[in-house]
């Protein structure tokens, strides 16, 4: 084929030619053929480095496809052919433009083999993605999709200094694997960490993705963080101290998502939590870690998607996302509780689903380097997991409390793309081998041991009987209505609090200088006018032999003064 032939010049080419294409279904048709097209590149293309080119005399790589790139650029066609059915009945062009060009860049930056090429399409997934929150055309969604905007946009302003420094540094544009031996390497690392949401960097992710539209939000969910692995896969692979950042990672978003009511925040919370994992396994860096994040990642996307998926047709349905005004849905939707369920399934690492077969993984790769505590951690947060997405989500959604609607069933394009997810997260789960096969390394594992298998069950069993237990005696936190924020407290309260304080103390001091200011320009204007004004004391009538003597005064003051030498 030719070299050309460039996976994300389709996207951009699609998204080009979509708004001039009048017809609706002609639009969604065009929506889901290019990922069809797209893919074909990836499928046919050998590996190697294609597309290079000179540029200020430096020879850049516009097409770089070896194992680590074929995973994700191949995950994310999945993903957009699959956000495109999803989104069939959509007929807002911004939309399908914007997911294009989002979906486009994505890849486009998977296949990046240097930095200059991989900032044009980091910064491209930035300014794409933000249309899918406007196109809710909320003020609310508004001013949500600034904060992302800036935050994105951030990371790619980031990333172009360490390239910059690394470059004066190093001489190379190469992206491969970096030292952190200079402040380059460190800028872009901040970067990528930025984009995958790292603890206090994470507070974008909960932000912005359940202010999308309910298409949107599918599409966000699949590219944006899932990149920023790829570039730390790629980058930093074996950089230790992501080990414990990653731990951090799948731990804190537990107690946000537990006590959150909106459905949609407690998935980008468990989103949050699943990156934690990719990310460990990253930190340690061997071939079985690296193979366990590349496979999560691929994992990850399917389920994550699944569960957005189904959450996104019970808002599209009820207007609604919110726990505490959902439940009985089972009733008027039941394949896509099936659906939901089955994405639960697989996030909760059950056996026969996709989250186990990739978790697993990284878990062993964890006890395998002798990560005790990591390990344990990661239990944790695996339980944690099955409690607030694999029981929570489809729950309250589905279960808790009959609320009393009685919404019809999800359009057919949208059961059908949660069908095909949901046969894929137990495809991959049944026959792990067809994904274990295009995995970055050749690493032989089994995941269905005994020890896995048995250890697996009873971290869910245990699981849902402290679930139950909870709701049973009412310790469990209620679904309020309400919002939680966590370190996005910083710019939503704290921050204008500060402004505001500081402007009323400003404003106070001003008004009291000024207020002084005139007093005291008051007073001086009264005594001048007493001084000088009619009737003052320099205006009373002097005798004529005074004004003689003051005269003779300042005359010979004068005189004397030029009799002196100053020299």
């Amino acid at each position: 084929m030719s070299e050309w032939l460039h996976p994300a010049l389709i996207y951009l080419a699609g998204a080009v030619v979509l708004p001039l294409v009048s017809h609706e279904r002609a639009r969604a048709g065009l929506l889901l053929a290019v990922p069809l097209l797209a893919a074909l590149p990836l499928l046919l293309q050998t590996y190697g480095t294609y597309g290079q080119f000179t540029f200020l005399g430096e020879t850049l790589t516009a097409f770089r496809l070896d194992r680590l790139s074929f995973v994700f650029a191949l995950v994310f066609s999945l993903a957009a052919f699959l956000a495109a059915l999803y989104a069939w009945h959509v007929k807002d062009r911004v939309q399908q433009v914007a997911t294009l060009a989002y979906c486009g860049s994505a890849i486009g930056a998977a296949l990046a083999g240097d930095l200059i090429t991989l900032f044009v399409w980091w910064e491209g997934t930035a300014i794409a993605s933000v249309f899918l929150i406007w196109a809710r055309r909320t003020e609310g969604a508004y001013h949500t999709g600034m904060r992302y905007l800036i935050i994105q946009v951030g990371s790619g302003v980031i990333l172009l200094a360490g390239v910059a420094i690394h470059y004066r540094e190093t001489g190379s544009l190469a992206f491969t694997a970096f030292s952190l031996e200079n402040v380059g390497a460190w800028l872009i690392l901040l970067s990528f960490g930025i984009k995958c949401a790292f603890p206090l960097l994470h507070n974008w992710l909960q932000d912005a993705y359940p202010a999308a539209t309910v298409t949107g939000t599918v599409v966000l969910s699949a590219f944006t963080t899932k990149l920023a692995v790829y570039a730390l896969a790629r980058g930093f692979a074996g950089t230790e101290f992501l080990v414990p950042i990653g731990a951090t990672m799948t731990l804190f978003p537990i107690f946000y998502a537990v006590i959150e009511n909106d459905l949609r925040r407690v998935l980008t919370y468990s989103l949050n939590n699943q990156l934690g994992f990719m990310v460990v396994g990253v930190g340690i860096g061997t071939e079985l870690a690296i193979n366990g994040a590349a496979a999560h990642a691929f994992s990850h996307i399917l389920y994550k998607a699944l569960l957005f998926m189904s959450v996104g047709a019970v808002l599209f349905r009820t207007g609604t996302a919110k726990g505490s005004e959902l439940g009985g849905l089972y009733k008027t939707m039941p394949l896509t509780m099936v659906f939901c369920v089955i994405g639960a399934a697989s996030i909760s690492a059950f056996p026969l689903f996709s989250g186990f077969i990739s978790k697993s993984m990284i878990l062993s790769a964890v006890a395998k380097d002798g990560y005790l505590i990591t390990w344990l951690i990661l239990l944790f947060a695996s339980a944690g997991v099955f409690h607030h997405s694999g029981i929570k989500i489809p729950y309250f959604a589905f279960f808790a409390h009959d609320s009393g609607k009685r919404p019809a069933e999800a359009p057919w394009n949208m059961l059908l793309a949660m069908g095909i997810t949901a046969f894929l997260c137990i495809a991959i789960g049944v026959y792990p081998q067809a994904l274990y096969s295009i995995l970055p390394y050749d690493v032989t594992y089994e995941p269905y041991t005994t020890t896995h298998v048995i250890t697996q069950f009873q971290l869910l069993w245990f699981s849902a009987l402290a679930f139950g237990t909870l709701m049973l005696t009412g310790i469990y936190p209620p679904e309020l209505r309400s919002k939680n924020l966590d370190t996005d407290w910083t710019y939503r309260r704290l921050a204008p609090a500060i402004v505001g304080f500081s402007i009323r103390f400003i404003t106070t001091v001003w008004d009291e200088l000024v207020r002084g200011t005139m007093i005291a320009l008051k007073a001086a204007i009264a005594g001048l006018f007493a001084l000088f004004g009619p009737g003052g004391s320099v205006s009373k009538p002097f005798p004529t032999g005074m004004m003689v003597l003051w005269m003779a005064i300042i005359l010979g003051a004068v005189m004397a003064l030029n009799l002196l030498d100053f020299g």
